[in-house]
């Protein structure tokens, strides 16, 4: 399984800007993608996920009523739209993918795949 994660940026306080991760490879039925974030000195942090049975999404507080997760399942892309940008979200995003899991998890070391990471920088 490889992602590809894109859609990066320099935006400013209040913009938006929506991520995409492409998937390839064989990921079973039963999965659960997620996006993750780290910002300099900080440690890796969960910020949603959506499984594959039913699309059931789930958002850190900190972004919730912000950001969205998505799936266009005939793409095998998930995306992040993320609205009311701030500057405390300026991080490198990664998406991620653990298969099999039916439920979702807000823990990294549950996610057995990575992508690249793609740098979201907001200015104040």
């Amino acid at each position: 399984v490889q992602l590809q994660a894109s859609g990066g940026g320099l935006v400013q306080a209040g913009d938006s800007l929506r991520l995409s991760c492409a998937v390839s490879g064989r990921t079973g039925i039963t999965y659960v993608m997620g996006w993750f974030r780290q910002a300099p000195g900080k440690e890796r942090e969960f910020v949603a996920c959506i499984t594959s049975i039913g699309g059931t999404t789930y958002a850190a507080t900190s972004v919730k009523g912000r950001f969205t997760i998505s799936r266009d399942t005939a793409k095998n892309t998930v995306y992040l739209q993320m609205n009311s940008l701030k500057p405390e979200d300026t991080a490198i995003y990664y998406c991620a993918l653990d298969s099999p899991r039916s439920r979702w998890s807000d823990v990294a070391d549950d996610y057995d795949y990575w992508g690249q990471g793609t740098l979201v920088t907001v200015s104040s």
